[in-house]
């Protein structure tokens, strides 16, 4: 059927076609890779690889490496820190798994002309990190709900634009391996703030590992990117 369909249809419609294919890939990865995940917290075989770095260059880095999509979709994005380099243990990976969803989900709540603001306090004995946006908020009686498993706080969006609902369960868990804690507060019409503390702890016996943009670990960060947006992509 999609050969015929494709064959019928000029280069325009072929290229939109492959859009959409690339785009449901991307979504079902997404799923998989999440349902994966859980499944082994659940059973305590998910491990997370924490070593020293510096978890503001990695912050800022990943929001940065956003910007331009989100900007894009007519919504500003600030990032703000009230310390320039902070080295403490965490696993790179997952952190910017956290990120990733939690912007992608700002993305998805918040109309054009919207703002989203990423903010790094240094707490001496943790660091939190604020992901707020002037979306559309959640109502208050969904807000204890919100980090359950197949739960969607809005029933009213498109296919284009629904999750699986497992996401900000998965984030939870992210954030609780690593010692830390996770919180939310909103306010319908407003928007909404997730609020993130990860402890300030090293891992002993270990230097500080310096990470640039170019190492391994971002290589394919676009790639992630994709797959972490990839419910918000029109």
């Amino acid at each position: 059927m999609l050969k015929n369909c494709l064959s019928e249809n000029s280069s325009m419609d072929r290229f939109k076609y492959i859009k959409m294919m690339k785009q449901n890939c991307y979504r079902l990865l997404r799923l998989i890779n999440n349902l994966i995940d859980i499944t082994k917290i659940d059973n305590d075989y998910f491990n997370i690889d924490e070593s020293n770095h510096d978890i503001i260059n990695l912050i800022e880095n990943i929001t940065l490496s956003v910007a331009d999509y989100i900007e894009n979709k007519g919504i500003s994005i600030t990032f703000d820190t009230d310390v320039e380099e902070k080295v403490i243990a965490y696993d790179p990976e997952k952190i910017e798994r956290i990120m990733l969803n939690l912007l992608s989900n700002a993305v998805k709540f918040t109309p054009k002309d919207g703002n989203i603001l990423v903010k790094i306090e240094d707490n001496t004995s943790d660091i939190c990190i604020r992901v707020k946006d002037t979306g559309r908020g959640i109502p208050d009686n969904k807000l204890n709900s919100i980090f359950e498993r197949f739960v969607q706080v809005d029933k009213s969006l498109t296919r284009n634009h629904e999750g699986s609902g497992i996401g900000l369960s998965l984030v939870k868990s992210l954030v609780e391996l690593h010692g830390g804690r996770i919180s939310v507060t909103s306010k319908e019409g407003q928007g909404t703030e997730f609020i993130i503390h990860i402890p300030c702890k090293l891992v002993e016996s270990q230097d500080y590992v310096k990470k640039d943009f170019d190492d391994p670990i971002y290589k394919d960060c676009i790639e992630k990117i994709n797959i972490e947006f990839s419910d918000i992509y029109n």
